[in-house]
């Protein structure tokens, strides 16, 4: 019987004790090392606050493939975490400069808390510039998540967000715009993902652009995945890793705040924050990883990371 491979995680990381909890398959690298197999070599650049959470939620839907994985966590700077410990940050992530020479079959990109801050003005703006960059050298496709897709569609094409008055929070129902896409096998006509955001891009000027293709949008919360016509990049405008508490949690952190903000939409039973919220959308954020990750990484890559010059567009790839 085919078994789900493992994510393989550096020894004592907090998500393995979780994850095992839930039958998901992780490995460490201590017995990793006794394996013969050439492994998927993805890299997080984690740029959420708190970072065991976007950890484990990550690592969640990539122990749900029939790949190995093996994990590098990477930090944009080594400045000290108001929300993870110093001790965890420095024995589990990696600077830039560390990894910069390598090559890498998949790269994740998280969201940040910087949805209202413009791009010239984080400071670390020029950074994660060079990051992507440099990923279109060295990795053979990139997940951007949620403000790291907005980012990257700023930097790679000059297309910028529109800021919007009021966080757009909750979780939206959205449409395939596009037919027989292995991203989207599997996918239904209609599937819900949540959102968590300050800023939309324009979908108009997404579908107009020549090196783009928007695959599923929402009525209300706009475009949600967009591919870049080498399928290369992938951009996703909202969070398929959350769980159930997540939107919750943001939402009352941000009332104890004095922000005021609106009860998340299609969230909560009977929109009511006093009762449970309903998880509606962990098979579509499922699919989505694991598509990307075994047909636009592990059908694309090459065997040798050291030659990047090998892969081949999905256009002229032979998959099944």
């Amino acid at each position: 019987m085919r078994r789900c491979m493992p994510v393989k995680i550096p020894d004592n990381l907090p998500a393995a004790g979780i994850l095992e909890s839930e039958n998901i398959f992780v490995m460490s690298e201590t017995r990793a090392a006794n394996q013969d197999i050439r492994p998927m070599k993805v890299l997080i650049l984690n740029l959420m606050p708190n970072k065991i959470e976007t950890e484990t939620q990550l690592l969640r839907l990539l122990g749900n493939t029939p790949l190995q994985v093996d994990v590098d966590l990477l930090r944009i700077h080594d400045k000290e975490s108001k929300h993870t410990s110093i001790d965890h940050m420095n024995n589990f992530y990696r600077d830039f400069k560390a990894i910069s020479h390598k090559n890498y079959d998949g790269l994740i990109i998280t969201g940040a808390p910087l949805g209202q801050i413009e791009f010239e003005e984080v400071t670390y703006w020029d950074h994660i510039r060079e990051i992507i960059d440099w990923s279109q050298r060295h990795v053979t496709s990139v997940l951007f998540l949620c403000w790291a897709a907005h980012a990257a569609l700023y930097h790679l094409y000059g297309l910028n967000r529109k800021l919007l008055k009021t966080k757009r929070a909750g979780v939206f129902l959205h449409q395939r715009t596009s037919q027989h896409l292995p991203l989207l096998r599997g996918f239904d006509d209609e599937f819900l993902a949540p959102h968590s955001r300050f800023a939309q891009m324009d979908i108009d000027e997404l579908k107009a652009h020549p090196g783009l293709q928007v695959l599923t949008e929402s009525d209300e919360a706009g475009a949600y995945m967009v591919l870049s016509s080498n399928s290369r990049n992938l951009f996703v405008m909202g969070h398929p890793e959350y769980q159930k508490l997540t939107l919750k949690d943001e939402y009352f952190r941000d009332l104890g705040a004095g922000l005021k903000p609106e009860i998340p939409q299609n969230y909560f039973r009977n929109d009511d924050p006093e009762q449970e919220p309903v998880a509606r959308w962990y098979g579509h954020g499922s699919l989505l990883v694991s598509n990307w990750l075994n047909y636009y990484v592990y059908q694309l890559t090459p065997y040798n990371l050291d030659d990047m010059s090998a892969i081949t567009p999905w256009e002229e790839a032979e998959l099944p």
